[in-house]
């Protein structure tokens, strides 16, 4: 089937109280892997493509694996660009027919971020094309207490609920990724930390307040850092280290229930298949065949995403809603 809309999965999404999983793609293996979960689950999927990985893999390659998937796939695919930098990224890669963009300008000024996001969804909305902003900055759990009271501070990194509702609408965004506890990586807490959910649910309020909805929110930095994958890539030669440590799929679940439409997952892909071909090297060190080691791998990763769809995101049989 050919590609789905964003703005088609969203509506689904926001409609059936599940999560979008939205997982991210260097390569051949990871894309079979993410393809097949969800067609076995039956989940609709949106796969992310970063300046990296463009970079890496070469768009052109990109562009023809994910044309295969679809080709060979019965689910709902849509594919949106991963922290897009600039304008200029965000224009190719509507051109080459994204479903979706995301336009991260949250490093810059409130007004210089609105400046960028607004002419990204110009150019964008001409094009059939959705567009995701950023407000405030993934640095972790630890970096903003808030304000005494319990008040939101404005001056801190995470997303103000009356900032967020503002932001959207000045920019004119479509989904809005939200700063709330989350970073990226693999270390991204301290001992025992969670996401602020409460300042989740005060966003959720405000944007709906605003009369703007159930608007679509998303997570980055969303990836749990399974202990068993850390210790499996330790076992067999890793040295991560103890302190590495994710967002609780508790928290994603209740973030899900809240209405964090997108859940991008990136660093438990990496994790997994980095510890399948630990294994496979360390197990047989004469090994030279890449297939015998990216092979148990791609399987890896495939079983990791069943359990995000089916047991986190909660978007396991919604294929066809």
């Amino acid at each position: 089937m050919p590609l789905t809309h964003t703005k088609d999965l969203f509506a689904k999404a926001l409609k059936g109280k599940y999560a979008l999983g939205a997982f991210n793609v260097n390569n051949m293996e990871l894309l079979q892997a993410i393809i097949e979960a969800c067609e076995e689950e039956k989940a609709p999927v949106m796969l992310q493509i970063s300046k990296g990985a463009r970079q890496y893999a070469n768009p052109v390659y990109l562009r023809k694996l994910i044309e295969a998937a679809v080709s060979l796939s019965n689910i709902p695919i849509a594919v949106h660009l991963d922290h897009g930098d600039s304008y200029e990224l965000c224009k190719e890669c509507i051109d080459e027919g994204f479903t979706s963009v995301m336009i991260d300008a949250s490093h810059e000024s409130f007004e210089k971020n609105v400046e960028i996001c607004r002419q990204v969804v110009e150019y964008a909305h001409k094009h059939n094309c959705v567009v995701e902003g950023e407000l405030g900055m993934l640095v972790g759990a630890q970096h903003d207490d808030g304000e005494e009271g319990g008040g939101y501070s404005k001056g801190g990194c995470y997303t103000h609920p009356d900032e967020a509702v503002k932001f959207v609408k000045e920019s004119g965004v479509d989904s809005l990724a939200v700063a709330i506890g989350n970073s990226h990586g693999a270390y991204k807490f301290k001992g025992e930390q969670h996401l602020d959910l409460e300042r989740l649910k005060a966003i959720k309020k405000a944007l709906l307040d605003a009369g703007m909805g159930d608007y679509p929110l998303v997570l980055h930095g969303a990836s749990s850092v399974p202990k068993d994958l850390v210790t499996e890539i330790n076992k067999y030669g890793g040295k991560m280290g103890e302190e590495t440590a994710g967002v609780p799929e508790a928290d994603i679940e209740i973030a899900r229930r809240v209405g964090c439409t997108k859940v991008n997952i990136d660093t438990d892909l990496r994790l997994a298949m980095t510890a399948a071909i630990r294994k496979a090297f360390f197990e047989n060190p004469k090994e030279f065949d890449p297939r015998k080691y990216l092979a148990p791998a791609r399987t890896k990763v495939k079983e990791l995403v069943r359990h995000k769809v089916r047991d986190v995101l909660c978007c396991a049989g919604h294929a066809f809603d």
